[in-house]
C-alpha cells in the first residue's frame, strides 16, 4: 500500500488517564477512564475517538458508494457505537455497532449501500475478522 496521508498522535501521562495530541495539533484532549470503567469520566476516552473516526470513515464509504451509484443519499447519517469489554484471554477487546440512517430510501437499497461501504471502509477493512462489526439501517 502507497500510503496518501499519515496521522501521527502522541499519548504522554498515564494513559486513559492522561492526554492525547496530533502532531498537527488539531486533535489535543486530555484523556479520562470512563466511570464504568472505574474512570472519573472527566476526560474523553479512547473508544470515543474510535466511535468518532469510524462514523465518519464509515460515512464518506457511504457517500463514495452512492456517488459511484449516481444515487442521493439525502439527509443521512452514520452513528457508531464501540464497547469495551473483558475477553476470555484475560485482556479486553472491543465490538461496534453501526447505525446507518438514509431516510426516505427504500429498506433494501439502503442495506446493500451500507453492505458495500462495509467493504470500502478502511476502519472496516482494519476491523473484519478482529472484532464484531454489527450495521444497523434505519430510514430515522
Amino acid at each position: 500500500m502507497a500510503s496518501v496521508y499519515t496521522a501521527e498522535a502522541i499519548a504522554t501521562g498515564a494513559g486513559r488517564n492522561g492526554h492525547t495530541r496530533t502532531t498537527d495539533g488539531r486533535v489535543d484532549l486530555d484523556l479520562a477512564a470512563p466511570t464504568e470503567m472505574g474512570g472519573s469520566g472527566d476526560g474523553a476516552n479512547p473508544e470515543q475517538l474510535f466511535a468518532a473516526g469510524y462514523a465518519a470513515c464509515f460515512h464518506s464509504a457511504l457517500q463514495l458508494v452512492a456517488r459511484n451509484q449516481k444515487v442521493d443519499l439525502g439527509d443521512s447519517s452514520v452513528g457508531a457505537r464501540v464497547g469495551i469489554g473483558p475477553n476470555d484471554d484475560g485482556g479486553f477487546a472491543l465490538e461496534v455497532t453501526l447505525e446507518i440512517v438514509i431516510p426516505e430510501m427504500d429498506h433494501a437499497q439502503a442495506v446493500e449501500l451500507a453492505e458495500k461501504a462495509h467493504q470500502v471502509c478502511p476502519y472496516s477493512n482494519a476491523t473484519r475478522g478482529n472484532i464484531p462489526v454489527e450495521l444497523v439501517v434505519t430510514d430515522d
